[in-house]
């Protein structure tokens, strides 16, 4: 399948990235992914192995689109989860204090 990726016409075919990835550990996923066979790799590092350029040379979205008609699923940044919310009974001095890992109970002389 023809995709141009950073302005240059590329002729991909899924068994060929397979054939490309094949081998290749995947990074630390910060960003876009794409599932080839049972592993998430960053989308740019798969970009950069299946079109040789460098990754500032070509945009996430790019190889997103490339791999979503080729059959890869891809998925977009994981959502950070927000962090737990504290108990409802405390007080706003030891919802801080708890935030900051100290005791908010003090003794007063």
């Amino acid at each position: 399948m023809r995709c141009v990726i950073a302005r240059f016409p590329f002729d991909l075919t899924k068994a060929g990235v397979l054939e490309t990835m094949k081998g290749v550990t995947p990074e630390t996923v910060t960003s876009d992914s794409v599932t080839i066979g049972r592993r998430q790799y960053p989308v740019k590092q798969v970009g950069q192995l299946i079109t040789r350029q460098d990754r500032r040379d070509f945009s996430a979205g790019e190889v997103v689109r490339a791999m979503t008609r080729l059959g890869f699923t891809c998925r977009a940044n994981p959502a950070t989860a927000p962090a737990p919310s504290p108990s409802t009974g405390l007080s706003p001095l030891q919802r801080a204090s708890a935030m900051l890992g100290t005791s908010a109970a003090r003794s007063v002389v």
